[in-house]
């Protein structure tokens, strides 16, 4: 498994999206300024369009690294064999809109150029919208986010005559050890000057990721957003927007729970995070049948918890490892600050568990947040 290190492109020419706007979107648009955009860890850049005509006083335009780069995930990804007929992301856009879930609506893809022109859902991430509301904030939206995501993992199967990439790959053991593996080499053999790592600690945290792997795994699966998290909501009127799924696949239900409540860069309240995964776990129940309940642990709240801390510790580890990646690799510093407060709750989650004990003493001299 490889993960695409494809330089960010130039920016796209002006006439280009302009005679676009004039011609390819059913209702004509006079382009009146391109506004770039801050980016996020990726490799595509975005713009919004600021348009003369009737309909949307604005669009955004996501250009692609290499027009044939969305062939190579940014992430690392099971089902190699598939073979990528579709850009991931409108492919994941489709089923997601059918099933009522509120993300961008596509206007143009310009597949010779690189260049996907989408609905400009604001600029006010859930992320932001907490900073700015607080606690009010926080109890205003993160309810949406929950019966969204339940929305998803409800709704969301795999259908013969539309066929959805996310359906075709999966949280394996080998992607979940890829993972860990990331974190081993980044978050603690370069995060800390590249010196050698105890032969001891190493092959204590290596069996015991194999074992979280292997739990994780044979877990039943539902379509995972991977990404879903505070700074990839928009917070769009009265509805949360969701963006960033291009790299969905299939996975445990706990995945994107643990992505919103475990998130790296928004830190909740313990008996609050409990009060979602109650509302979660309700929500789940009220849709699927009794024996898919208790498939999913949902019916059995001790065992649906430790899932989910499990889950969050393999989560976060790989978030902190992946923020030293950006940082090294992609010279991209600024996910570096997160990188306390999401270890932190590994560290808390493996005290939990008195079978994780060695792991996080075998850790330990590896992470100077728990020392």
């Amino acid at each position: 498994m490889s993960v695409s290190t494809t330089s960010i492109p130039a920016p796209p020419d002006p006439m280009l999206i302009a005679t676009t706007l004039q011609t390819r979107l059913g209702v004509p648009f006079k382009l009146a300024s391109m506004e770039p955009l801050a980016g996020d860890a990726s490799n595509r850049r975005y713009f919004r369009l600021h348009v003369e005509g009737e309909g949307s006083p604005s669009l955004i335009l996501m250009q692609l690294a290499d027009p044939e780069g969305f062939k190579a995930s940014e992430e690392a990804v099971s089902g190699a064999g598939t073979v990528i007929h579709e850009l991931p992301f409108l492919n994941v856009l489709r089923p997601l809109a059918q099933s009522g879930i509120s993300v961008p609506r596509l206007y143009f893809f310009d597949d010779t150029a690189g260049l996907v022109y989408l609905e400009d859902l604001g600029d006010t991430t859930l992320f932001q919208a907490i900073l700015e509301g607080g606690e009010a904030a926080i109890r205003r939206y993160y309810p949406h986010a929950i019966d969204t995501l339940i929305r998803m993992h409800v709704s969301l199967k795999p259908q013969a005559a539309d066929p959805c990439l996310a359906f075709s790959r999966g949280f394996d053991v080998a992607l979940l050890m890829w993972e860990f593996e990331h974190f081993m080499e980044y978050g603690v053999w370069v995060r800390q000057g590249k010196k050698p790592i105890c032969a001891d600690h190493e092959k204590v945290c290596r069996e015991t990721f194999n074992a979280m792997a292997e739990y994780l795994a044979d877990q039943p699966k539902v379509f995972t957003h991977r990404d879903y998290h505070s700074r990839n909501l928009m917070v769009h009127g009265d509805q949360l927007g969701v963006i960033d799924f291009q790299d969905a696949l299939l996975g445990p239900a706990t995945y994107d729970l643990a992505s919103l409540l475990r998130d790296s860069y928004m830190a909740l309240d313990d008996a609050f995070i409990d009060e979602m995964i109650l509302r979660y776990r309700e929500g789940m129940c009220a849709e699927l049948d009794l024996a898919t309940q208790d498939d999913m642990l949902l019916t059995d709240p001790v065992a649906f918890r430790r899932l989910f801390d499990w889950t969050s510790i393999q989560r976060n580890l790989k978030a902190a490892g992946r923020f030293v990646y950006i940082d090294q690799v992609k010279g991209n510093p600024k996910f570096l600050s997160d990188i306390p407060r999401t270890l932190g709750y590994v560290r808390r989650n493996l005290e939990r568990y008195p079978e994780l004990e060695p792991l996080r003493l075998a850790l330990t001299p590896y992470v100077k947040e728990w020392q």
